[in-house]
């Protein structure tokens, strides 16, 4: 039985948490609103999130009641490789993790709005440990990141929406100058996190998503160096933490 009077959350000691969280059952508003500023204020983790973890996810079993809970508990595993001090509890959550994972997944489905959809998949990459994904995954309408070409180490601007599909390098005066169309992939060739992304969003028509990915999850030249590169993988390379085996307490290679 968990000890709140032990741990804190992100004002100070945790010993209203477990209230906030037999009110919150009711989807009493306040207690909810209360309990995403405790737990995850700014998407800071503290002991107390991850304390919060099994019980967010016995609500999260009322599909009626519960889908604040498993949106909340997705954005606290969405911050699991912070450095929270409490990587003994998050391997004791493993289980918890999983059974989360898979009621994220069982709640993806076609006829959720955009916003709710990019959540719930957001959710369930952050459960499987795979918080690079969480975070980058986008609607597509207006994504840039960096990357840095792997030949000649040019930093090579990505771009994936209403803007058009292309690698170039950015001069802040100028803008996107040499501008290269990117190389999408084929659907059927995915594979790995990208051929799980795209199958999901081709199953419940969202369209834009399963196009975006298959940008994302594609090659770029470098208007540099004329050199083609995988997109995900130089994105991985970059950005990318050590995954948390959630476990087994020991790294792993999220592909």
């Amino acid at each position: 039985m968990t000890d709140w009077s032990t741990l804190h959350d992100a004002y100070g000691p945790a010993h209203t948490v477990p209230g906030l969280l037999d009110r919150a059952i009711g989807r009493d508003q306040e207690a909810i609103d209360r309990l995403w500023g405790r737990l995850c204020h700014q998407g800071t983790i503290t002991p107390a999130s991850i304390a919060a973890l099994p019980p967010l996810a016995e609500i999260a079993k009322s599909e009626d009641a519960g889908d604040w809970a498993l949106d909340l508990a997705g954005a606290v595993a969405s911050g699991l490789l912070q450095h929270h001090g409490a990587d003994e509890e998050v391997a004791r959550c493993a289980a918890t993790l999983a059974e989360l994972r898979a009621m994220a997944a069982a709640r993806l489905r076609s006829g959720l709005d955009g916003k709710t959809y990019l959540s719930r998949l957001r959710a369930m990459l952050a459960f499987d440990g795979q918080i690079l994904w969480s975070e980058a995954l986008d609607d597509f309408t207006d994504f840039f990141v960096t990357v840095a070409c792997p030949h000649c180490d040019a930093p090579v601007t990505i771009a994936v929406g209403d803007y058009g599909c292309y690698s170039s390098i950015r001069d802040w005066n100028l803008g996107d100058v040499h501008q290269v169309a990117l190389r999408s992939a084929v659907p059927h060739e995915l594979i790995g996190t990208g051929r799980m992304l795209h199958e999901s969003a081709v199953r419940d028509g969202r369209q834009r998503l399963a196009w975006g990915l298959t940008h994302l999850f594609g090659r770029a030249e470098c208007p540099g160096c004329g050199s083609v590169f995988g997109i995900a993988d130089e994105y991985a390379a970059a950005h990318a933490p050590a995954p948390w085996d959630f476990a087994r307490s020991h790294t792993k290679d999220a592909f």
